[in-house]
């Protein structure tokens, strides 16, 4: 079975016979690999490529595979990789100390090249189907306003998604976007560490907890400049803002246009709504 070569591969191993084994397996079968003989080399690699997943031991010199995953999911560009750890010891401290600290995978050595690729195939198609549906989900919430739609100036509904085991995570952020939150208020109001909660979130969401605090703003912006005349710096600061230039560059990544152009545009067709109704 040959897999989409697009489809990147990091392998961190100490042991050159084991690593170049893995490597071989994996570009056979149509994998473009990555290779790194320690942890911190790995953790250098991971940032710099961005691979889609990565197979990492756990006793290594220096950098055990712990602080590897640790590092990664700290870093919100490589926070939501899928990582399998492939080690030789299969204690059940060692197995939940890996799930944890985020790990998606636990595989015992020696293992088959087989039962590594079904475990790859696994975590690759439960990442596609993560972003498959958030995009989905995400183009069902941005269709813009036209003007055969009745006026509604309401509160949009909640943008985040029925997760029940986050409901503690999105509540906290509903509750508090506005004070200027950031990831370690968030994890240490649910009781959890900032890497582990940010590779809780982004497993069943597909995006970090950082996403999510500046999508939930981003409602509100909209909200704000459509149905008041505030100034775009008493909208910014009314969303937890210090800067008025930094809302206003994320707003316009998020929309394509200034928090003002935007404003013109649809209030224009708020107006139009008003006057068919």
């Amino acid at each position: 079975m040959m897999y989409d070569s697009s489809k990147k591969i990091l392998v961190i191993e100490d042991d050159t016979v084991t690593r170049n084994l893995f490597l071989k397996g994996l570009e056979a079968e149509g994998f473009d690999t990555i290779s790194a003989q320690n942890g911190l080399f790995g953790i250098q690699q991971a940032q710099e490529h961005l691979p889609d997943l990565v197979i990492c031991d756990i006793m290594m010199p220096d950098m055990d595979g712990y602080s590897v995953l640790t590092t990664l999911r700290e870093d919100p560009n490589t926070a939501i990789i899928p990582f399998i750890f492939l080690t030789g010891s299969d204690t059940k401290a060692n197995v939940r100390k890996a799930m944890e600290l985020g790990a998606d995978d636990y595989l015992t050595k020696p293992c088959t090249l087989d039962e590594l690729l079904r475990a790859i195939a696994i975590r690759l198609q439960k990442q596609a189907n993560l972003q498959y549906w958030y995009a989905t989900e995400l183009l069902k919430a941005s269709k813009p306003i036209t003007a055969a739609k009745t006026l509604d100036v309401t509160l949009p509904k909640s943008i985040f998604p029925n997760v029940p085991q986050l409901k503690e995570v999105f509540d906290f952020i509903e509750a508090n976007y506005h004070q200027g939150i950031t990831l370690c208020d968030v994890a240490e109001a649910v009781g959890y560490s900032s890497a582990y909660l940010t590779n809780r979130v982004a497993r069943q969401t597909g995006e970090t907890v950082n996403s999510w605090i500046v999508k939930r703003r981003m409602a509100g912006a909209r909200f704000l400049l459509q149905n008041n005349n505030q100034t775009i710096e008493q909208i910014a600061k009314a969303l937890g803002y210090q800067n008025v230039c930094h809302f206003s560059r994320q707003f316009r990544q998020h929309h394509g246009l200034p928090p003002h152009a935007w404003r013109k545009e649809h209030q224009i067709v708020l107006e139009k709504q008003a006057t068919l109704c």
